[in-house]
């Protein structure tokens, strides 16, 4: 059983056998784990700085083009159903969720879900983001190389970036380098699998601009450039995100050479 150290000027609460294999760093983490400040620490700035304006872009650019009305005056839910028919995805539903930019496909149940301001609307902003959403049904139906990889990797990615973090934080505190080694591993197949979004996002918004366009949805000239927006602002979020687990994945890198 542990004892605790009550002397004055020691930190209260930490057991006396485990403060003489800490360090001080390591103590601030057993202290505050979700609070931990180290030098490596400023390797996120960047990142973080890109992914605060990408969602502030994302929000404005979206609410910007929402009351932007499309000459064709259909409907999100419209457009989606119309370019899933073209396609031969009749098999495709097309719902409508509660949730404010929850706009996604569900490849396991094979339906496309919309927000409201998304299902209802006939702004360029709704436009857009149903025929990005329809781009993924389309990706999906294709077998796209890219999308078929990131499923594959999803359970890995969503197991890993739960755990990667506290495993390495635990190897840092009791200095195991297996767990420290383990979090990492983990992680990085949390960075793969936002490196390999990329393309499918980016793909999707291709096959939308161009599926409105010749569909005639979108008139040519100032209304694909408003929907380009769109998708580009929001693809940019994505790109936030990337680069944020990418130095994310750098800082631990560090940790770990300086534990060596």
């Amino acid at each position: 059983m542990w004892r605790i150290c009550g002397t004055v000027g020691e930190d209260p609460g930490i057991s006396c056998g485990t403060r003489n294999r800490l360090t001080t760093d390591e103590r601030r983490i057993f202290l505050f784990p979700f609070f931990y400040y180290d030098p490596t620490f400023i390797l996120l700035i960047p990142a973080l700085l890109l992914a605060l304006y990408a969602q502030a872009k994302v929000n404005s650019t979206f609410q910007r083009y929402l009351r932007v009305q499309a000459s064709s005056g259909v409907s999100g839910a419209q457009a989606a159903r119309l370019l899933l028919d073209r396609n031969n995805l009749h098999h495709v539903p097309v719902e409508i969720t509660r949730h404010h930019l929850g706009d996604h496909y569900d490849p396991r149940k094979k339906v496309l879900r919309l927000s409201p301001e998304v299902y209802h609307g006939r702004s360029l902003a709704a436009l857009g983001v149903a025929a990005h959403e329809t781009g993924h049904a389309l990706q999906h139906a294709h077998a796209y190389i890219p999308l078929n990889i990131r499923n594959v990797i999803f359970p890995v990615a969503s197991f890993g970036s739960t755990l990667a973090f506290p495993l390495f934080f635990m190897g840092l505190i009791f200095q195991t380098g297996f767990l420290m080694d383990l979090g990492i591993i983990l992680f990085t197949a949390a960075v793969l699998f936002q490196v390999i979004t990329l393309p499918v996002e980016f793909n999707a918004s291709s096959r939308a601009l161009y599926m409105l366009e010749s569909a005639g949805f979108l008139s040519r000239g100032a209304e694909i450039q408003g929907t380009r927006k769109v998708l580009s602002a929001a693809a940019l979020t994505y790109l936030a995100a990337t680069a944020m687990a990418v130095m994310q994945l750098l800082r631990l890198l560090v940790l770990r050479s300086s534990r060596d």
